[in-house]
């Protein structure tokens, strides 16, 4: 549940520019309107990055594993460290949903990728709206880029 596996080829080139793990740590936090992760630390050791701290939600927590894990040379993401205020609070404890994520393949669609996994290839705008701080552009997805399938409820 923890340990995310990601292409370390792929994604953007931000490393070995001094501080790696600031560096990422900056990513994160500057792709969201405000704070998404209180106290995040990052730690970089090769092509592994751990987070910690606690995100606002589940859907926080999965974007903050999406931004780490698609820096180009990193592998793999863990997160066991990084909780969410669901989860710490005691009058609202539940399980961690599983989360997909979804490796980009060369000729995917994210119209292709909504009906593999929705059945519904109109279904598209969910995973666009799940992941604006990796998807920029609706038209323009790329091989090896790992984005997150959000449940569709209805």
């Amino acid at each position: 549940m923890g340990f995310f596996d990601f292409v370390s080829d792929a994604g953007k080139s931000i490393l070995g520019k001094g501080d790696d793990a600031q560096s990422i740590k900056e990513e994160i936090e500057n792709s969201f309107e405000s704070l998404p992760v209180d106290g995040l630390v990052v730690v970089v050791e090769g092509e592994l990055v751990s987070l910690a701290g606690v995100a606002q939600d589940y859907p926080t927590r999965e974007k903050a594993i999406l931004i780490a894990g698609n820096v180009e040379g990193i592998a793999q993401v863990n997160a066991d460290q990084l909780l969410t205020m669901e989860q710490i609070s005691q009058e609202n404890v539940r399980e961690i949903p599983e989360e997909i994520f979804y490796s980009i393949e060369k000729g995917d669609t994210l119209w292709a990728i909504a009906t593999k996994f929705y059945d519904d290839g109109s279904k598209y705008t969910h995973i666009v709206d799940a992941n604006l701080e990796v998807i920029k552009n609706a038209d323009l997805i790329y091989p090896g880029q790992a984005i997150r399938i959000p449940e569709v409820l209805a």
